[in-house]
């Protein structure tokens, strides 16, 4: 990575011991220590490893932080250089801010509790940033008027996009409902389908089972979805399959997940048939924002039958 060196144009400034330490970090992305450093410099006086690692920190090149008793250095991102190189006080402290928050982002609020910044300074500092493409505001399925801010390179969280399950900002219902059916459909046929080579009616049973790898492999190769699916999100369509008692589940001695289609012998109970029983982001639904039940339609549909 030695856009890093490039981008701070700091590399007449480093001494050779700053430079082997610098180099070490960028070969080890998650960090160095102490003794990672004193086995690749033998008998390095302590007060110059110090004074290295010193004139890094202070030419915002590398971070420091601490695991458990353990001082580590990770080289910092060419961005955070950039940011911490051009900026003021007070946009080094938002970026920060907003850095430590990661792929989830972080509110305006949390930010301007956390700098003790004025409100009309802090917009400002926001859209320098955006301005230099340094962070980003993304729009968060838990409130649809509000924003969180994080780095502009960051993908963001499922928990901020609503993952597979949306399109700008909206549940896809008819998705979820036909990805629901041909999953069931899925097995049913491994149920129905014959067994060859099969003796017994264990055997025959076990055969009938499949595991979610297998699902989301079918799902892949009939091409009905636009974004890329994960094995996680096909099985959150099969949970909901579960609840609705159209599926069953079970773990293997060599704690392996498999699913399989059944014909149950009883209607499912209330709580299955209403909307909130197979909503598969009930988890989400809150007194607020846009997952709730004050507005969800589906409760009020049902209400009304």
């Amino acid at each position: 990575m030695t856009s890093t060196l490039e981008n701070a144009g700091q590399v007449e400034e480093l001494d050779s011991v700053a430079q082997k330490i610098l180099t070490m970090a960028q070969t080890k992305p998650k960090g160095i220590s102490d003794k990672d450093i004193s086995a690749e410099i033998p008998n390095l006086p302590t007060t110059e490893r110090a004074q290295a690692i010193n004139k890094l920190l202070t030419l915002h090149l590398i971070n420091l932080y601490k695991q458990g008793d353990t001082l580590f250095y990770k080289l910092k991102d060419p961005a955070s250089a950039r940011a911490a190189k051009g900026a003021d006080n007070e946009e080094k402290v938002v970026y920060t801010i907003i850095e430590e928050a990661g792929n989830k982002g972080i509110w305006v609020k949390d930010i301007r509790f956390k700098s003790n910044l004025a409100p009309t300074q802090l917009t400002k500092i926001l859209k320098s940033l955006d301005t230099k493409k340094l962070i980003k505001a993304v729009k968060s399925v838990a409130a649809s008027r509000k924003k969180v801010y994080m780095l502009y390179n960051l993908e963001p969280d499922a928990s901020v996009t609503g993952g597979a399950w949306y399109q700008d900002q909206d549940f896809e219902v008819e998705f979820v409902e036909v990805l629901n059916q041909q999953c069931y459909r899925f097995l049913e046929q491994r149920r129905d389908s014959p067994k060859k080579y099969v003796n017994g009616p264990m055997a025959e049973r076990n055969a009938s089972y499949a595991s979610s790898n297998d699902v989301w492999m079918f799902i892949n190769d009939l091409g009905i979805s636009k974004v890329k699916l994960s094995v996680a999100d096909l099985e959150m369509i099969l949970d909901t399959l579960i609840y609705d008692g159209k599926v069953e589940k079970t773990i293997t001695s060599d704690k392996r997940t498999l699913y399989r289609a059944i014909k149950p012998l009883l209607d499912p109970p209330g709580l299955i048939q209403s909307p909130c029983g197979v909503c598969p982001i009930r988890k989400n639904c809150c007194d607020f924002g846009d997952v709730t039940p004050t507005k969800c339609h589906y409760i009020t549909d049902w209400l009304n039958v």
